[in-house]
Protein backbone atom coordinates (compact mmCIF):
# COMPACT_ATOMS: atom_id res chain seq x y z
CA UNK A 1 0.00 0.00 0.00
CA UNK A 2 1.52 3.47 -1.26
CA UNK A 3 1.55 6.14 1.16
CA UNK A 4 -0.87 8.18 -0.61
CA UNK A 5 -3.39 6.09 1.12
CA UNK A 6 -3.59 7.95 4.48
CA UNK A 7 -5.14 10.52 2.86
CA UNK A 8 -7.29 8.72 0.92
CA UNK A 9 -8.90 6.49 4.24
CA UNK A 10 -8.85 9.91 6.26
CA UNK A 11 -10.78 11.42 3.52
CA UNK A 12 -13.31 8.63 3.71
CA UNK A 13 -13.54 8.55 7.36
CA UNK A 14 -13.46 12.68 7.92
CA UNK A 15 -13.73 14.12 4.76
CA UNK A 16 -14.30 17.63 5.97
CA UNK A 17 -11.75 17.32 8.69
CA UNK A 18 -9.08 19.99 7.85
CA UNK A 19 -5.62 18.44 6.99
CA UNK A 20 -3.81 21.92 6.21
CA UNK A 21 -4.21 25.44 7.53
CA UNK A 22 -2.41 27.85 4.56
CA UNK A 23 -2.37 31.29 4.07
CA UNK A 24 -5.83 31.75 5.63
CA UNK A 25 -7.08 28.95 3.52
CA UNK A 26 -8.28 25.95 4.98
CA UNK A 27 -7.57 22.50 2.93
CA UNK A 28 -9.70 19.31 3.80
CA UNK A 29 -9.10 16.05 3.54
CA UNK A 30 -11.18 15.23 1.03
CA UNK A 31 -9.93 18.84 -1.04
CA UNK A 32 -6.72 17.54 -0.02
CA UNK A 33 -6.97 13.76 -1.60
CA UNK A 34 -8.20 15.15 -4.80
CA UNK A 35 -5.58 17.28 -5.29
CA UNK A 36 -3.24 14.42 -5.25
CA UNK A 37 -5.53 12.36 -7.44
CA UNK A 38 -5.90 15.02 -10.13
CA UNK A 39 -1.44 15.78 -9.90
CA UNK A 40 -0.94 11.92 -9.90
CA UNK A 41 -3.04 11.56 -12.97
CA UNK A 42 -1.09 15.00 -14.86
CA UNK A 43 2.12 13.36 -14.01
CA UNK A 44 1.27 10.00 -15.33
CA UNK A 45 -1.00 11.45 -18.25
CA UNK A 46 0.86 14.66 -19.15
CA UNK A 47 4.21 14.89 -17.54
CA UNK A 48 5.30 11.15 -18.24
CA UNK A 49 6.17 10.44 -14.91
CA UNK A 50 6.28 6.38 -13.96
CA UNK A 51 7.38 4.03 -11.15
CA UNK A 52 11.00 5.44 -10.51
CA UNK A 53 11.14 8.36 -12.15
CA UNK A 54 11.96 11.72 -9.81
CA UNK A 55 10.13 14.79 -9.87
CA UNK A 56 11.55 17.72 -8.13
CA UNK A 57 10.12 20.82 -6.62
CA UNK A 58 11.78 24.48 -5.78
CA UNK A 59 9.50 26.62 -3.85
CA UNK A 60 8.71 28.22 -0.48
CA UNK A 61 6.53 25.56 1.80
CA UNK A 62 3.11 24.90 -0.24
CA UNK A 63 0.32 22.28 0.33
CA UNK A 64 1.76 21.74 -3.34
CA UNK A 65 4.82 19.87 -1.87
CA UNK A 66 3.20 17.69 0.30
CA UNK A 67 0.51 16.83 -2.47
CA UNK A 68 3.15 15.93 -4.87
CA UNK A 69 4.89 13.88 -2.54
CA UNK A 70 2.06 11.66 -2.27
CA UNK A 71 1.32 11.95 -5.65
CA UNK A 72 4.77 10.56 -6.23
CA UNK A 73 4.29 7.73 -3.38
CA UNK A 74 0.86 6.96 -5.63
CA UNK A 75 3.01 6.09 -8.80
CA UNK A 76 6.13 4.66 -7.28
CA UNK A 77 7.97 8.09 -8.19
CA UNK A 78 10.41 10.34 -6.20
CA UNK A 79 10.28 13.72 -4.91
CA UNK A 80 13.24 15.72 -4.43
CA UNK A 81 12.51 18.81 -2.84
CA UNK A 82 15.62 21.29 -3.36
CA UNK A 83 16.75 23.83 -0.92
CA UNK A 84 16.07 27.23 -1.66
CA UNK A 85 18.50 28.88 -0.13
CA UNK A 86 21.16 27.54 -2.13
CA UNK A 87 22.34 29.58 -5.00
CA UNK A 88 21.34 28.80 -8.90
CA UNK A 89 24.27 26.45 -10.10
CA UNK A 90 23.72 24.39 -6.96
CA UNK A 91 19.98 23.85 -8.05
CA UNK A 92 21.45 23.21 -11.18
CA UNK A 93 23.89 20.43 -10.36
CA UNK A 94 21.37 18.77 -7.89
CA UNK A 95 18.91 18.46 -11.00
CA UNK A 96 21.65 16.96 -13.37
CA UNK A 97 22.46 14.31 -10.61
CA UNK A 98 18.85 13.74 -9.78
CA UNK A 99 17.56 13.82 -13.89
CA UNK A 100 13.90 14.39 -12.72
CA UNK A 101 11.06 14.36 -15.50
CA UNK A 102 9.57 17.73 -14.32
CA UNK A 103 10.77 20.24 -12.41
CA UNK A 104 8.20 22.31 -9.67
CA UNK A 105 8.84 26.00 -9.33
CA UNK A 106 7.01 28.27 -7.18
CA UNK A 107 6.71 32.06 -8.08
CA UNK A 108 9.39 33.53 -5.95
CA UNK A 109 12.02 31.14 -8.18
CA UNK A 110 10.65 30.79 -12.01
CA UNK A 111 12.96 34.15 -12.79
CA UNK A 112 15.92 32.65 -11.91
CA UNK A 113 15.37 29.39 -12.73
CA UNK A 114 14.39 30.36 -16.47
CA UNK A 115 17.51 32.91 -16.64
CA UNK A 116 19.68 29.23 -16.95
CA UNK A 117 16.64 27.04 -18.01
CA UNK A 118 18.73 26.14 -21.55
CA UNK A 119 21.34 24.97 -19.01
CA UNK A 120 18.98 22.48 -17.24
CA UNK A 121 17.78 18.84 -18.68
CA UNK A 122 14.26 18.36 -17.39
CA UNK A 123 11.37 17.22 -20.12
CA UNK A 124 8.68 19.65 -17.80
CA UNK A 125 8.46 23.21 -16.41
CA UNK A 126 5.63 23.71 -14.37
CA UNK A 127 4.77 27.38 -12.72
CA UNK A 128 3.05 26.40 -9.45
CA UNK A 129 1.00 29.99 -9.19
CA UNK A 130 -0.56 31.16 -12.25
CA UNK A 131 0.43 31.38 -15.59
CA UNK A 132 3.49 31.88 -17.43
CA UNK A 133 4.75 31.66 -21.19
CA UNK A 134 6.57 28.83 -21.93
CA UNK A 135 5.93 26.76 -18.69
CA UNK A 136 3.02 24.35 -17.94
CA UNK A 137 0.16 25.92 -15.51
CA UNK A 138 -0.33 23.80 -12.27
CA UNK A 139 -3.64 25.02 -12.04
CA UNK A 140 -4.80 24.28 -15.73
CA UNK A 141 -3.05 20.81 -14.75
CA UNK A 142 -5.16 20.14 -11.90
CA UNK A 143 -8.23 21.55 -14.05
CA UNK A 144 -7.60 19.00 -16.79
CA UNK A 145 -6.88 16.18 -14.76
CA UNK A 146 -9.97 16.72 -11.95
CA UNK A 147 -11.78 13.78 -11.09
CA UNK A 148 -9.28 11.53 -13.68
CA UNK A 149 -8.21 8.32 -12.13
CA UNK A 150 -4.57 7.74 -11.65
CA UNK A 151 -2.66 4.87 -11.33
CA UNK A 152 -1.03 3.17 -8.61
CA UNK A 153 2.03 1.92 -8.97
CA UNK A 154 3.86 2.49 -5.82
CA UNK A 155 4.49 0.22 -2.81
CA UNK A 156 6.40 0.36 0.91
CA UNK A 157 9.68 -0.72 -0.69
CA UNK A 158 9.36 1.99 -3.48
CA UNK A 159 12.08 5.15 -3.26
CA UNK A 160 10.02 8.15 -2.63
CA UNK A 161 12.07 11.21 -1.07
CA UNK A 162 15.55 12.32 -2.91
CA UNK A 163 16.73 14.78 -0.16
CA UNK A 164 19.95 16.22 -0.75
CA UNK A 165 22.05 16.81 2.50
CA UNK A 166 23.55 20.05 3.40
CA UNK A 167 27.08 19.61 1.83
CA UNK A 168 28.92 21.22 4.55
CA UNK A 169 31.85 18.93 4.13
CA UNK A 170 31.62 18.66 0.08
CA UNK A 171 29.35 18.17 -2.95
CA UNK A 172 25.62 17.37 -1.48
CA UNK A 173 24.47 13.74 -1.37
CA UNK A 174 21.20 12.64 -2.50
CA UNK A 175 19.77 10.27 0.49
CA UNK A 176 17.19 7.82 -0.58
CA UNK A 177 14.37 6.99 1.73
CA UNK A 178 11.71 4.30 0.89
CA UNK A 179 7.97 4.60 1.60
CA UNK A 180 8.43 2.36 3.98
CA UNK A 181 11.29 4.39 5.36
CA UNK A 182 8.53 7.38 5.76
CA UNK A 183 5.95 5.30 7.31
CA UNK A 184 7.87 3.94 10.05
CA UNK A 185 9.42 7.61 10.87
CA UNK A 186 5.67 8.34 10.89
CA UNK A 187 5.19 6.01 13.40
CA UNK A 188 8.27 7.13 15.55
CA UNK A 189 6.96 10.39 15.86
CA UNK A 190 3.63 9.81 16.68
CA UNK A 191 5.18 7.89 19.84
CA UNK A 192 7.67 10.64 20.32
CA UNK A 193 4.86 13.54 20.42
CA UNK A 194 1.70 11.57 21.74
CA UNK A 195 0.42 12.64 18.88
CA UNK A 196 -3.46 12.24 18.43
CA UNK A 197 -6.18 13.09 16.10
CA UNK A 198 -7.33 16.37 17.67
CA UNK A 199 -3.39 17.57 17.37
CA UNK A 200 -2.63 21.11 15.44
CA UNK A 201 1.18 20.97 14.44
CA UNK A 202 2.54 24.58 13.11
CA UNK A 203 4.88 23.51 10.59
CA UNK A 204 7.68 26.99 10.13
CA UNK A 205 10.78 24.78 9.06
CA UNK A 206 11.53 24.41 5.41
CA UNK A 207 10.17 21.21 3.29
CA UNK A 208 13.40 20.84 1.56
CA UNK A 209 14.55 19.43 4.84
CA UNK A 210 13.36 15.96 6.69
CA UNK A 211 12.88 18.32 9.77
CA UNK A 212 9.75 20.13 8.21
CA UNK A 213 8.66 17.13 6.15
CA UNK A 214 9.02 14.21 8.87
CA UNK A 215 9.20 15.32 12.28
CA UNK A 216 5.63 16.56 12.86
CA UNK A 217 4.06 17.11 9.03
CA UNK A 218 3.65 13.83 7.54
CA UNK A 219 3.15 11.90 10.80
CA UNK A 220 0.43 14.79 11.57
CA UNK A 221 -1.36 13.96 8.18
CA UNK A 222 -0.71 10.05 8.97
CA UNK A 223 -2.68 10.47 11.92
CA UNK A 224 -5.40 12.73 10.10
CA UNK A 225 -4.52 15.49 12.35
CA UNK A 226 -4.58 19.13 11.19
CA UNK A 227 -1.30 20.78 10.32
CA UNK A 228 -0.52 24.92 10.07
CA UNK A 229 1.68 25.39 7.20
CA UNK A 230 3.59 28.60 7.01
CA UNK A 231 5.51 29.01 3.48
CA UNK A 232 8.40 29.94 5.57
CA UNK A 233 9.58 31.42 9.59
CA UNK A 234 8.52 34.63 10.26
CA UNK A 235 8.11 35.11 14.33
CA UNK A 236 5.80 37.63 14.38
CA UNK A 237 3.41 34.88 12.48
CA UNK A 238 4.96 32.31 14.52
CA UNK A 239 3.48 33.87 17.47
CA UNK A 240 0.19 34.74 16.13
CA UNK A 241 -0.19 30.95 15.45
CA UNK A 242 1.19 29.83 18.84
CA UNK A 243 -0.89 32.40 20.90
CA UNK A 244 -3.53 31.71 18.95
CA UNK A 245 -4.76 28.63 21.13
CA UNK A 246 -5.33 26.20 18.32
CA UNK A 247 -1.46 24.79 18.28
CA UNK A 248 -0.57 22.00 20.35
CA UNK A 249 2.57 20.97 18.56
CA UNK A 250 5.47 22.62 16.92
CA UNK A 251 9.04 21.67 15.99
CA UNK A 252 12.46 24.65 15.93
CA UNK A 253 15.71 24.50 15.24
CA UNK A 254 17.72 26.00 17.62
CA UNK A 255 18.09 29.62 16.01
CA UNK A 256 14.20 29.57 15.57
CA UNK A 257 14.40 29.27 19.27
CA UNK A 258 16.99 32.35 19.54
CA UNK A 259 14.73 34.36 17.22
CA UNK A 260 11.49 34.06 19.81
CA UNK A 261 12.97 34.39 22.69
CA UNK A 262 14.94 37.68 21.45
CA UNK A 263 11.74 38.83 20.11
CA UNK A 264 10.07 42.17 21.77
CA UNK A 265 6.73 39.87 22.07
CA UNK A 266 8.38 36.99 24.05
CA UNK A 267 7.62 38.39 27.42
CA UNK A 268 4.68 38.96 27.28
CA UNK A 269 3.67 36.04 25.35
CA UNK A 270 1.42 32.85 26.62
CA UNK A 271 1.45 29.42 24.69
CA UNK A 272 -1.62 27.57 25.93
CA UNK A 273 -2.57 24.61 24.74
CA UNK A 274 1.71 24.19 23.53
CA UNK A 275 2.02 20.41 24.49
CA UNK A 276 5.41 20.63 23.45
CA UNK A 277 7.94 21.93 21.62
CA UNK A 278 10.43 19.68 19.94
CA UNK A 279 13.82 20.53 18.61
CA UNK A 280 17.22 18.97 17.12
CA UNK A 281 20.64 19.59 16.76
CA UNK A 282 24.42 18.28 17.60
CA UNK A 283 24.02 21.42 20.70
CA UNK A 284 20.93 23.24 22.12
CA UNK A 285 22.05 25.76 24.85
CA UNK A 286 20.72 24.82 28.23
CA UNK A 287 19.56 27.99 29.03
CA UNK A 288 17.53 28.35 25.78
CA UNK A 289 15.41 25.48 26.84
CA UNK A 290 15.35 26.67 30.32
CA UNK A 291 13.75 29.85 28.27
CA UNK A 292 10.85 27.78 27.01
CA UNK A 293 10.18 25.55 30.38
CA UNK A 294 10.06 29.08 32.20
CA UNK A 295 6.80 29.29 29.68
CA UNK A 296 5.64 25.91 30.89
CA UNK A 297 6.33 24.87 27.57
CA UNK A 298 8.41 21.56 27.89
CA UNK A 299 11.24 21.10 25.21
CA UNK A 300 12.03 17.68 23.90
CA UNK A 301 14.66 16.76 21.64
CA UNK A 302 15.55 14.41 18.77
CA UNK A 303 18.53 12.87 17.19
CA UNK A 304 18.56 12.33 14.11
CA UNK A 305 20.00 13.17 9.80
CA UNK A 306 18.49 13.10 6.99
CA UNK A 307 20.03 9.47 6.43
CA UNK A 308 17.75 8.18 9.63
CA UNK A 309 14.66 9.98 8.20
CA UNK A 310 15.53 11.57 10.65
CA UNK A 311 14.37 10.07 13.83
CA UNK A 312 16.15 7.91 15.28
CA UNK A 313 16.07 8.98 19.23
CA UNK A 314 14.41 11.37 21.16
CA UNK A 315 12.93 12.68 24.28
CA UNK A 316 9.16 12.89 25.42
CA UNK A 317 7.61 15.24 27.72
CA UNK A 318 7.91 12.69 30.95
CA UNK A 319 11.88 13.71 30.68
CA UNK A 320 11.98 16.66 29.09
CA UNK A 321 13.20 18.42 32.54
CA UNK A 322 14.72 16.03 34.16
CA UNK A 323 16.91 14.64 31.15
CA UNK A 324 18.13 18.15 29.73
CA UNK A 325 21.11 17.73 27.57
CA UNK A 326 19.83 14.64 26.71
CA UNK A 327 18.95 13.53 23.14
CA UNK A 328 16.85 10.66 24.84
CA UNK A 329 16.55 6.86 24.08
CA UNK A 330 16.42 5.08 20.65
CA UNK A 331 13.26 5.24 18.67
CA UNK A 332 10.17 2.49 18.97
CA UNK A 333 11.52 1.47 15.83
CA UNK A 334 15.45 2.37 15.99
CA UNK A 335 18.34 0.00 17.75
CA UNK A 336 21.22 2.77 18.68
CA UNK A 337 24.94 1.07 19.89
CA UNK A 338 27.81 2.98 20.48
CA UNK A 339 30.58 1.58 19.34
CA UNK A 340 35.02 2.42 19.49
CA UNK A 341 37.24 2.99 16.62
CA UNK A 342 37.47 -1.30 16.52
CA UNK A 343 33.93 -1.04 16.66
CA UNK A 344 33.38 -2.95 19.90
CA UNK A 345 30.29 -1.81 21.90
CA UNK A 346 31.61 0.48 24.64
CA UNK A 347 30.44 1.06 27.78
CA UNK A 348 28.04 3.55 29.97
CA UNK A 349 29.65 6.90 30.37
CA UNK A 350 32.31 5.30 27.83
CA UNK A 351 31.91 7.45 24.41
CA UNK A 352 31.67 5.64 21.30
CA UNK A 353 30.54 6.26 17.42
CA UNK A 354 26.60 6.68 17.27
CA UNK A 355 25.39 3.82 15.05
CA UNK A 356 21.58 3.32 14.23
CA UNK A 357 19.14 0.78 12.75
CA UNK A 358 16.21 0.54 11.63
CA UNK A 359 13.39 0.79 9.05
CA UNK A 360 13.73 4.25 8.69
CA UNK A 361 17.36 4.77 7.90
CA UNK A 362 17.87 5.01 4.24
CA UNK A 363 18.65 2.97 1.66
CA UNK A 364 21.51 4.44 -0.17
CA UNK A 365 22.67 7.81 -1.53
CA UNK A 366 21.47 8.09 -4.96
CA UNK A 367 24.35 6.42 -7.24
CA UNK A 368 27.15 6.27 -5.18
CA UNK A 369 27.10 2.64 -3.95
CA UNK A 370 30.91 3.37 -2.51
CA UNK A 371 29.77 6.22 -0.41
CA UNK A 372 26.48 3.99 0.86
CA UNK A 373 29.37 1.22 1.71
CA UNK A 374 31.42 3.09 3.75
CA UNK A 375 28.68 4.37 6.11
CA UNK A 376 26.49 1.60 5.71
CA UNK A 377 27.12 -2.25 6.79
CA UNK A 378 25.66 -5.43 5.71
CA UNK A 379 23.94 -5.49 8.62
CA UNK A 380 21.74 -2.15 8.53
CA UNK A 381 23.80 -0.26 10.56
CA UNK A 382 24.20 3.50 9.59
CA UNK A 383 27.35 5.17 11.34
CA UNK A 384 26.74 8.16 11.92
CA UNK A 385 30.16 10.25 12.44
CA UNK A 386 28.59 11.37 15.54
CA UNK A 387 30.38 10.81 19.15
CA UNK A 388 27.85 10.22 22.25
CA UNK A 389 27.58 8.38 25.57
CA UNK A 390 25.00 6.67 27.91
CA UNK A 391 24.19 7.42 30.69
CA UNK A 392 23.13 4.85 34.31
CA UNK A 393 19.52 4.94 33.01
CA UNK A 394 20.18 3.99 28.81
CA UNK A 395 19.59 7.73 28.11
CA UNK A 396 21.80 9.16 24.83
CA UNK A 397 24.18 12.28 25.54
CA UNK A 398 25.57 13.65 22.23
CA UNK A 399 29.30 14.66 22.61
CA UNK A 400 30.04 15.80 19.34
CA UNK A 401 31.12 15.23 15.52
CA UNK A 402 33.68 12.28 15.85
CA UNK A 403 35.78 14.51 13.43
CA UNK A 404 35.34 17.34 15.66
CA UNK A 405 36.89 15.96 18.39
CA UNK A 406 39.99 17.36 19.52
CA UNK A 407 42.81 15.26 20.96
CA UNK A 408 45.22 16.90 23.51
CA UNK A 409 47.40 15.47 24.96
CA UNK A 410 46.29 12.19 24.60
CA UNK A 411 42.68 13.01 26.17
CA UNK A 412 39.62 13.70 24.00
CA UNK A 413 38.09 16.92 24.27
CA UNK A 414 34.99 18.01 22.81
CA UNK A 415 33.77 21.28 21.70
CA UNK A 416 30.29 20.97 22.13
CA UNK A 417 30.62 20.77 25.82
CA UNK A 418 32.98 24.15 25.52
CA UNK A 419 30.50 25.63 23.23
CA UNK A 420 27.56 24.97 26.23
CA UNK A 421 29.60 26.75 28.62
CA UNK A 422 30.03 29.97 25.72
CA UNK A 423 26.40 30.43 25.41
CA UNK A 424 25.59 31.57 28.77
CA UNK A 425 28.41 34.26 28.61
CA UNK A 426 26.19 36.98 28.23
CA UNK A 427 28.38 39.15 26.01
CA UNK A 428 28.79 36.67 23.26
CA UNK A 429 26.33 35.76 20.57
CA UNK A 430 27.50 33.02 19.38
CA UNK A 431 30.81 31.35 19.02
CA UNK A 432 32.68 28.02 17.78
CA UNK A 433 35.01 26.00 19.02
CA UNK A 434 37.98 24.17 16.77
CA UNK A 435 41.06 22.67 17.37
CA UNK A 436 44.60 24.05 15.94
CA UNK A 437 47.41 21.63 15.78
CA UNK A 438 50.13 22.34 18.42
CA UNK A 439 53.56 20.86 18.79
CA UNK A 440 53.61 20.38 22.61
CA UNK A 441 49.89 19.02 22.83
CA UNK A 442 49.61 17.64 19.46
CA UNK A 443 46.05 20.13 19.13
CA UNK A 444 44.98 22.58 21.48
CA UNK A 445 41.11 23.58 21.62
CA UNK A 446 40.58 27.67 20.34
CA UNK A 447 37.32 29.44 20.98
CA UNK A 448 36.22 31.75 18.14
CA UNK A 449 33.49 34.35 19.83
CA UNK A 450 31.02 36.75 17.82
CA UNK A 451 30.17 39.31 20.56
CA UNK A 452 26.61 41.14 20.80
CA UNK A 453 26.18 44.68 19.58
CA UNK A 454 28.01 47.53 21.43
CA UNK A 455 29.70 44.81 23.64
CA UNK A 456 33.17 44.34 24.37
CA UNK A 457 35.69 41.27 26.24
CA UNK A 458 39.21 40.49 26.36
CA UNK A 459 40.70 36.90 25.86
CA UNK A 460 40.89 36.48 29.81
CA UNK A 461 37.24 37.45 30.16
CA UNK A 462 36.18 34.61 27.92
CA UNK A 463 38.51 32.04 29.41
CA UNK A 464 37.37 33.37 33.37
CA UNK A 465 34.20 31.27 32.26
CA UNK A 466 35.89 28.00 32.22
CA UNK A 467 37.32 28.60 35.49
CA UNK A 468 35.90 25.76 38.04
CA UNK A 469 33.60 24.41 35.09
CA UNK A 470 36.13 21.80 32.83
CA UNK A 471 39.12 20.51 33.34
CA UNK A 472 41.94 22.86 32.32
CA UNK A 473 43.03 20.31 29.56
CA UNK A 474 39.90 21.34 27.79
CA UNK A 475 40.12 25.14 28.23
CA UNK A 476 40.73 26.88 24.98
CA UNK A 477 44.51 27.80 24.71
CA UNK A 478 43.20 31.14 22.34
CA UNK A 479 40.18 33.32 21.63
CA UNK A 480 39.58 34.57 18.22
CA UNK A 481 37.16 36.98 18.00
CA UNK A 482 34.91 38.18 14.66
CA UNK A 483 32.04 39.35 12.65
CA UNK A 484 30.49 35.88 11.94
CA UNK A 485 30.55 32.14 12.14
CA UNK A 486 30.77 30.81 8.73
CA UNK A 487 27.32 28.82 7.85
CA UNK A 488 25.89 26.79 5.02
CA UNK A 489 22.55 27.00 3.29
CA UNK A 490 21.00 25.57 6.79
CA UNK A 491 22.53 27.89 9.38
CA UNK A 492 25.02 25.45 10.10
CA UNK A 493 28.34 26.14 11.32
CA UNK A 494 30.79 24.75 9.09
CA UNK A 495 33.85 24.11 11.16
CA UNK A 496 36.06 23.01 8.55
CA UNK A 497 35.65 26.73 7.27
CA UNK A 498 36.00 27.80 10.90
CA UNK A 499 39.33 25.60 11.26
CA UNK A 500 41.05 26.74 8.16
CA UNK A 501 40.79 30.45 9.64
CA UNK A 502 42.35 29.23 12.79
CA UNK A 503 44.98 27.86 11.10
CA UNK A 504 45.84 30.70 9.36
CA UNK A 505 45.91 33.59 12.38
CA UNK A 506 49.22 34.42 13.91
CA UNK A 507 50.18 35.14 17.60
CA UNK A 508 49.73 39.31 16.77
CA UNK A 509 45.99 40.08 18.18
CA UNK A 510 45.36 42.46 15.47
CA UNK A 511 46.58 40.09 12.76
CA UNK A 512 44.49 37.85 14.14
CA UNK A 513 41.08 39.48 14.14
CA UNK A 514 41.96 40.56 10.70
CA UNK A 515 42.28 36.76 9.09
CA UNK A 516 38.99 35.53 10.93
CA UNK A 517 36.95 38.43 9.34
CA UNK A 518 34.24 36.67 7.10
Amino acid sequence: MDLSRWIIRHADFTPDKTALRFEGKEISYAEFAAMIEALAAAMANKLDVSRGDRVAVLSLNSPVTLALLFACARLGAMISPLNWRLAGPEHNRMIADARPKSLFVGEEFIDNVDVSRDEIDVPHFVAMNGEKENWISLDNLIEEYKGVTAPVSGGPEDALLLCYTSGSTGAPKGVVLTQNAMQFNAINSIHMHGLVGSDVALTTLPLFHVGGLNIQTLPALHLGATTILQKQFEPDATFDDLESGDVTLTCFVPAQMQAMVAHPRWAKASFEGIRSVTTGSTFVPHSLIEQFHKKSVPVIQIYGSTETAPIAVYTTVNDAHSKLGSTGKAAIHCEVRLVDDDGMDVGQGTSGEILVRGASVMREYWQQPDVTREVLDADGWFQTGDMGHFDEEGYLYVDDRKKDMIISGGENIYPAELENILAEVDDLAEAAVVGKSDARWGEVAVAVCVLKDGRTLKEQDVLAAFEDNLARYKHPKEVVFTDQLPRNAMGKVVKDDVRKLVSEITNDPEESLEAMKI
